[in-house]
C-alpha cells in the first residue's frame, strides 16, 4: 500500500478502535437498523445465509463461500474476528477488500454513523460500524449472496437485520456468559434468534441442552431445522496427505470423494454443515448438487489460523482455539492426524477464557506448554 493509503488505513482503524469494543453488546438492534435505514438498507439488496454458534463459524463460513463461489455465484463473506488484518473481515469474491475500497466505504458512510451517535444514547459500536460497512460494500460491489458471521451470540447481535435465506447454527458451547447467559439453555435461546419463519436452520450436532432449545425455538417461529445425524451426515473420513478425504450424504444425495485441505474432525463436520446450506440455499435438496462444483468449492476451501501449518522440519501449527471446545478439538486433531515425537505448546489465553478447561484438554496430548500474553487483554 502506498503511504497515503496506509496512514488513512491506520486512521480508520484509530477511529473504529475508539468505539466499544466488539464483545461489548446490548439487546437493542435499533441503533445499527437506523444507520443501515439511512444508507437506503443495503442488506435488503442481496441474499444471506446467516451463522451463528460457538465453534467453527468462521471455518465453516469460508467453505460456504467457496462452495458458492464454485457455482459462479458472487458472495461477500463477513466474518469476525481478524487474525492480522481488519480488511480480512469483508471479502468479495473471496478476496480481501482492498484498502482503497475500504477506505471508501468508511468515508462514505461516516456522516451517518456520526449522525446516528448524536441520535443515540451511546455511540455505535466498533461491531456494528464494520457490519454497516459490510453491507454497504457488498452492495455497492454488487454480491448476489452474503455469507454473514454473527459476532456474539444471534438475536441482538448486529448482523441480524438481514432476513436470511438459511441459517446455521454451529456447535454451541459455554463463552461469552457474561453477555448471552450463565448456561447452554440460554446461550442456545438467543444465537437461536438468527432463525427466520419458513426458512431452513441447519444445525450442527449439539448437547442434547442445545438442541431441545433450538428445536423448541425452530417450531415456535415455523422455521425448517435441518438436523445433523438426521436429516444429513458425515459418512467416512479419511486423513489423507494434507487434509482428509471425506463422505457426506445430503440432502439431495451422497457426496463421495470430497477432499478437504484442512485438519480434524470438526472440520470434517463444518464441511457437512457448509454442504447442506448451500443445498438448502439452491433449492433444499430436491436434486443432489453438481458433485464436480462441490468437489471443486471443497478443494479451495482456506482457514487461515485454523490447525494451520507453518512450515515443516520442525513442524509449526498455529491453531485460533480459546475456548473449552476449541482445545479439544485441538486435542483430538493432534492425537490423530499428526504424529510427533514431541509437542511444544506456546499458549496465549485471553483473560476472560476458561484457561483451566483450555488447558486440561492439552496437558495429556503435548510434552511441554509455554505460556505467553497475547496482544489482547
Amino acid at each position: 500500500m502506498s503511504g497515503n493509503i496506509d496512514s488513512k488505513l491506520a486512521e480508520i482503524i484509530q477511529e473504529l478502535n475508539s468505539r466499544w469494543p466488539e464483545n461489548k453488546i446490548e439487546p437493542s438492534l435499533d441503533r445499527i437498523a437506523m444507520l443501515l435505514d439511512y444508507l437506503g438498507n443495503p442488506q435488503e439488496t442481496f441474499r444471506s445465509i446467516h451463522l451463528a454458534g460457538t465453534n467453527g463459524k468462521t471455518s465453516t463460513s469460508r467453505m460456504i463461500d467457496s462452495l458458492l463461489r464454485s457455482f459462479g455465484i458472487r458472495t461477500g463473506r463477513y466474518t469476525s474476528p481478524h487474525l492480522e488484518d481488519i480488511r480480512e473481515r469483508i471479502s468479495i469474491d473471496g478476496e480481501l477488500i482492498t484498502p482503497e475500497f475500504f477506505i471508501y466505504t468508511y468515508e462514505d458512510i461516516k456522516p451517518y454513523i456520526e449522525l446516528v451517535d448524536a441520535r443515540s444514547e451511546h455511540p455505535l459500536s466498533y461491531f456494528e460500524v464494520l457490519t454497516a460497512m459490510a453491507y454497504a460494500a457488498f452492495a455497492d460491489a454488487p454480491i448476489d449472496v452474503g455469507v454473514i458471521e454473527c459476532g456474539v451470540g444471534g438475536a441482538w447481535d448486529a448482523t441480524n437485520v438481514i432476513n436470511s435465506d438459511v441459517a446455521v447454527m454451529t456447535p454451541i458451547g459455554l463463552d461469552h456468559q457474561e453477555y448471552l447467559g450463565g448456561t447452554i439453555a440460554e446461550i442456545a435461546h438467543t444465537k437461536a434468534g438468527i432463525f427466520r419463519s419458513g426458512k431452513p436452520s441447519v444445525l450442527a450436532h449439539q448437547t442434547r441442552e442445545a438442541a431441545e432449545v433450538l428445536i423448541r425455538e425452530s417450531a415456535t417461529i415455523e422455521s425448517i431445522p435441518l438436523r445433523e445425524g438426521l436429516d444429513f451426515a458425515l459418512i467416512r473420513r479419511d486423513v489423507a496427505v494434507g487434509g482428509q478425504l471425506l463422505t457426506i450424504q445430503g440432502l439431495g444425495g451422497t457426496y463421495e470423494d470430497i477432499f478437504l485441505p484442512l485438519y480434524g474432525r470438526h472440520q470434517a463436520s463444518n464441511a457437512a454443515l457448509a454442504l447442506v446450506a448451500v443445498e438448502a440455499f439452491l433449492g433444499g435438496g430436491a436434486q443432489q448438487l453438481d458433485i464436480n462444483a462441490v468437489r471443486d468449492g471443497f478443494a479451495q476451501a482456506t482457514s487461515p489460523g485454523r490447525l494451520e501449518v507453518m512450515r515443516r522440519n520442525p513442524t509449526v501449527i498455529i491453531d485460533a482455539a480459546h475456548n473449552h471446545h476449541g482445545a479439544l478439538a485441538l486435542r483430538e486433531a493432534l492425537s490423530e492426524e499428526f504424529a510427533f515425537d514431541r509437542i511444544i505448546a506456546i499458549v496465549a489465553i485471553l483473560g476472560d477464557k476458561d484457561v483451566t478447561g483450555f488447558l486440561s484438554e492439552l496437558v495429556n496430548v503435548v510434552d511441554e506448554i509455554i505460556v505467553t500474553e497475547n496482544s489482547s487483554p
